[in-house]
């Protein structure tokens, strides 16, 4: 049996995060898996429950499941040098090093480009170094009011596990193919040590491709030709920057999933925000966080070696290919005039029709 926690996040969390849950209960049941659900307050309901956005008794109930599926946290509206409303550290907490991002054009939604299906590998971990990446201090600072430094990091061992991780994905895939991104001409030693640990580790996949191009490069081949790139892996800035390039060609954050992913723990966690200015009207578009949970169930089907759950991911693909397809339930930023439930309800319905 798979334990999956359940985290509804704010605003827009607590309706697109239900639907999420929805089609993986149903894509469960058709593939025979096994699952307990179980739902851990964050965010504002943390707060408002156990004092702090992030309760140890939510971090603690997580550490007995197997991955969590996680709403948007509408962070920018917390009161601000109060230490029990933060961002919920998720990522630093579970050694989440990898944020896993795909794109994906549909022949009947508009976007720039036709035929693209690229799966993005950041690693998240190190890089420029932020709060949100250190365990103490800072990782810049401003000795007098004329100079700012920050720091980048990139170890031997970051960098082997995400490319270890894009390998996989890749391996997973038609093509089979690893981008590698830096900008090793220009940095020799950081952007150097992430392609040496790229190629030491493409050497135990022998059946997929790797290549290597600058990240100047690929912002503009991206642009120009996204349907050459297939798995893409780069370091954390890099990253951050063409995901969201990335989602720009096929139609925005309303169709970017993500998986964040470590060695024991996997969260499912759409790209897009909370947005409150919709919350509760009910329109919010739930895509991005189903194939979020889509993207959880192919992880724990690699990891856990659980092929039910591999199986659960394709249907829930499958019954969004129709559904987008058949364009009767689409909600309005996607061209239909259906409501969340309504878009939830016709991909879990997809799914028990088979």
């Amino acid at each position: 049996m798979l334990k999956i926690g359940v985290l509804l996040g704010d605003d827009i969390g607590l309706e697109v995060v239900p639907e999420a849950v929805k089609v993986m209960k149903a894509a469960a049941g058709a593939a025979g898996l096994d699952v307990q659900w179980q739902e851990f307050p964050i965010g504002l309901r943390g707060h408002q429950l156990h004092g702090h956005t992030l309760p140890a008794v939510t971090e603690q109930g997580l550490r007995a499941t197997d991955g969590f599926i996680t709403g948007p946290i509408g962070h920018s509206a917390y009161p601000r040098n109060d230490p029990t409303w933060i961002m919920p550290p998720l990522r630093k907490r579970f050694d989440l090093f990898a944020s896993v991002k795909p794109v994906k054009s549909y022949p009947n939604l508009p976007s720039i480009h036709k035929n693209v299906d690229i799966v993005f590998v950041r690693e998240t971990t190190e890089g420029m170094q932020t709060s949100g990446t250190v365990v103490a201090g800072s990782g810049e600072f401003r000795p007098n009011d004329e100079i700012s430094i920050g720091m980048r990091v990139v170890t031997r061992r970051g960098a082997n596990r995400v490319a270890r991780e894009a390998l996989e994905i890749a391996r997973t895939r038609p093509r089979k193919k690893v981008t590698a991104v830096h900008k090793e001409a220009t940095y020799r030693l950081v952007c150097g040590m992430f392609a040496e640990e790229c190629r030491k580790a493409a050497k135990d996949y022998p059946d997929v491709t790797l290549e290597e191009i600058h990240i100047d490069s690929t912002a503009m081949l991206l642009v120009m030709r996204p349907q050459q790139f297939d798995v893409i892996v780069t370091t954390n800035q890099f990253g951050d920057i063409l995901t969201d390039e990335g989602a720009g060609l096929v139609g925005g954050l309303g169709l970017a999933p993500g998986l964040c992913i470590g060695e024991r723990y996997a969260m499912a966690q759409a790209t897009h925000g909370s947005a409150p200015d919709i919350a509760g009207k009910g329109i919010a578009n739930p895509y991005a966080m189903i194939q979020s949970g889509k993207m959880l169930y192919e992880w724990l089907g690699r990891k856990r070696n659980e092929p039910k759950a591999t199986r659960a991911a394709v249907l829930i693909d499958q019954a969004m290919d129709h559904v987008i397809a058949e364009a009767k339930a689409l909600t309005a930023d996607l061209g239909g005039k259906a409501s969340t439930s309504q878009m939830g309800d016709a991909v879990a319905g997809a799914i028990s029709r088979g």
